[in-house]
């Protein structure tokens, strides 16, 4: 007759340390030691230069030789009109971002996954993905020489087809107004065949006995998206859109700085481009870095302020 183990008896036991797994499982803490370390040099060390954002700095003197100051580089900072400007640039295009840019990916995967001819899906699939690989650098090459008011290919076939001798002159990269929309747009092509992954990953997660309860209750396909597809996706579009709301105040300094020019500066000065200018350009490290760390605090502030509403609202966060 077997004896039963008590809890006492368990707990008597002695208990293995971190050694013996360390020993047993070497191969793992050797894979993630690589992360850990990416980590811990690049994101966290680099803290340690927060402290420019509160000093005088002189790169030649270094920390211990430049005078802290306190708060005179923020209050500097939030008396420059140029701060405010790319400020209200970095906001203005970020917003028209999120709200071009953010359901494109969901509309994308759902129509992905509508498809039923296998080669076909993945053929698109794949020339979907293709534009992300692209550099900003290549992009801009290529928007110049398509979208050029001169001698752009779009410009001369609109000119063609209006009678208006081969140009339309339409001036998309070369005035704020329209150099705007197709950043926004350029942007959404670039992206939203990439982003399609995770919404594809997370449609197949949704259990097909739903899709089968639909048929019987007579949903035709949209039915069966909106009912079933868009609420089983719907935590994966929620912890999406906390964490493109916490890039909000972000820019992509490689995507600006190709796409601008003189004639667009109203509009193209970001706070990329601003601490790059002020930081680089004139030396002075602290504006640069205490306008990164105010980037930093207010997308932390937008983030945890995001998910508790979402929680409020009865449905799921970040944790």
């Amino acid at each position: 007759m077997k004896t039963q183990t008590s809890k006492a008896d368990l707990s008597a036991k002695p208990k293995n340390g971190f050694g013996f797994y360390l020993k047993r499982d070497w191969e793992l803490y050797v894979l993630i030691a690589i992360p850990l370390a990416f980590i811990v040099i690049f994101k966290l060390l680099p803290l340690l230069g927060l402290a420019i954002a509160f000093m005088d700095y002189n790169p030649i003197l270094g920390f211990s030789g430049s005078t802290f100051v306190g708060l005179n580089v923020f209050k500097e900072m939030f008396s420059s009109a140029e701060f405010y400007t790319a400020l209200r640039n970095t906001l203005v295009l970020n917003i028209f971002d999120l709200i071009c840019g953010f359901p494109m990916p969901i509309i994308l995967a759902v129509m992905l996954n509508e498809i039923t001819c296998t080669w076909y899906k993945k053929l698109t699939q794949t020339l979907l993905y293709l534009p992300h690989f692209l550099s900003w650098v290549i992009i801009s090459a290529i928007a110049y020489q398509l979208f050029s008011p001169s001698t752009g290919i779009v410009n001369i076939i609109i000119g063609t087809l209006s009678g208006k001798d081969g140009s339309a002159m339409i001036p998309f990269l070369t005035e704020k107004w329209h150099w705007a929309v197709m950043y926004i747009l350029l942007a959404v092509w670039q992206s939203m065949g990439w982003g399609t992954i995770i919404y594809l990953a997370a449609i197949t997660g949704i259990n097909n006995d739903l899709y089968e309860a639909a048929d019987i209750d007579g949903a035709g396909r949209w039915g069966k998206i909106w009912h079933v597809t868009l609420p089983g996706i719907k935590p994966t579009i929620i912890v999406m859109l906390i964490m493109a709301l916490g890039r909000l105040m972000g820019s992509n300094f490689e995507r600006v700085q190709a796409l601008s020019n003189t004639n667009v500066t109203d509009f193209s000065e970001v706070i990329a481009t601003y601490v790059y200018r002020v930081g680089l350009g004139s030396n002075r490290f602290n504006i640069s870095t205490a306008v990164g760390l105010f980037q930093g605090i207010v997308g932390l502030i937008l983030v945890l302020l995001s998910d508790k509403a979402s929680k409020a609202m009865g449905e799921g966060g970040l944790v």
